[in-house]
């Protein structure tokens, strides 16, 4: 056991860390929960859907610099410190990617939203609701098996952003004829597919956390 773990073991730890990883896993699931609602919402209402979104995300920053805070004034912390930082900051890329996503989709005056960027949104809602689950049970170290079945979800569902992704680019480019159209369209499902991405580099902090702590 090396001296850091030794001192875990007989300090007590900030448990603070928990509860903001928690919150931001909140604020998440809550943009997500907006991001579906592109493909119902008309042109006009793309507006509303983005503000919220760009609400959540002021917010989930504001958790982000909290942990950063709390983090630099903690001597002792529930699990390595840069795997704390690195959690944060993947959590943050989450709802930035989200925020980015929605904000082009208003800016790009999207005559309706093509069924592939449903698709990326619905795969993006149910992989967010994984790293959710399994931010809820870092805590609970008698709950690590769960835990591992929730990354090994998230994992899934980038595989299947990816297969989306790849398969869209490749008729789109085959298929559209308006250049200008593809190029906004691609930078959509580019944003969509890094939102993704960010759920698996979250759910492969949690497995290192895992198995130093399992």
């Amino acid at each position: 056991m090396g001296f850091d773990r030794f001192l875990q073991a007989l300090m007590p730890t900030d448990k603070k860390f928990y509860s903001f990883f928690e919150e931001s896993a909140q604020l998440i699931i809550k943009g997500s929960d907006e991001l579906n609602k592109l493909s119902a919402a008309s042109p006009a209402d793309r507006e509303g859907v983005y503000r919220r979104i760009e609400e959540l995300e002021h917010e989930c920053d504001n958790v982000t610099h909290k942990v950063y805070d709390e983090l630099n004034k903690t001597f002792v912390t529930p699990f390595d410190r840069e795997d704390i930082h690195m959690l944060a900051s993947e959590l943050d890329d989450i709802m930035d990617f989200m925020d980015e996503s929605s904000k082009r989709c208003l800016l790009y005056k999207l005559e309706k939203i093509p069924e592939p960027m449903t698709q990326l949104i619905e795969i993006l809602h149910k992989s967010v609701g994984e790293i959710s689950r399994g931010i809820s049970l870092l805590r609970h170290t008698n709950r690590f098996k769960e835990l591992r079945q929730a990354l090994l979800k998230v994992h899934e569902y980038e595989n299947e952003a990816d297969t989306v992704y790849e398969q869209t680019l490749a008729k789109m480019f085959d298929e559209e004829k308006d250049a200008i159209l593809v190029i906004k369209l691609k930078d959509i499902y580019g944003s969509l597919e890094r939102a993704t991405d960010k759920c698996e580099a979250v759910a492969n902090v949690l497995e290192t956390i895992l198995i130093k702590h399992a």
